[in-house]
């Protein structure tokens, strides 16, 4: 599996090869989107990914994009998690949805990684292994492509698996 914190949209894949942040950052306000700059510093991987994707089309079948936010929604019951995820409340209200589910891990410095980039990677590892046991969902059409022919959905936990958690853990 590989999963990204980013979202795939046709019409911002023409400025993914762009070098400064400014003309992705403009279209995007003028579509009413909003992207910033840590956003554009991704466009190398999205690249990366999407050009395996394109050489090798049998990935495309196992490699599924999730986003952070949505999988630390899912573990609030549905409620966005509006405290920013760098400040103090923000990354502690993301370390305790994940302890809350079964995932402990104590804050600690990571080499090349900031500590709330930790929990968005243990919050999309949770999304991969409810694939992999066939108990997520997508956002989109099955069936979703961009014009090069890649997958356009993003993955989550399913609501029916949200509704067994409940009733069975009373969560």
């Amino acid at each position: 599996f590989f999963f990204s914190s980013r979202r795939r949209h046709t019409r911002f894949r023409n400025v993914t090869g762009v070098q400064t942040c400014a003309l992705p950052i403009s279209i995007s306000k003028k579509l009413g989107v909003g992207i910033n700059q840590q956003t554009f510093h991704l466009f190398p991987k999205m690249r990366e990914v999407d050009e395996l994707l394109r050489s090798q089309p049998r990935l495309r079948r196992i490699v599924h994009e999730a986003h952070p936010e949505l999988a630390f929604t899912r573990l609030n019951g549905g409620r966005p998690v509006l405290s920013k995820k760098r400040q103090p409340d923000g990354f502690a209200e993301r370390l305790k949805l994940l302890r809350k589910h079964g995932f402990r891990w104590t804050p600690q410095p990571l080499k090349g990684a900031a500590r709330d980039d930790v929990l968005d990677a243990i919050a999309v590892c949770r999304t991969a292994m409810l694939i992999a046991e066939r108990k997520a969902t997508r956002l989109g059409p099955a069936r979703a492509r961009d014009s090069a022919g890649l997958p356009m959905n993003i993955w989550y936990r399913s609501e029916e698996h949200t509704s067994e958690l409940q009733s069975r853990f009373g969560i």
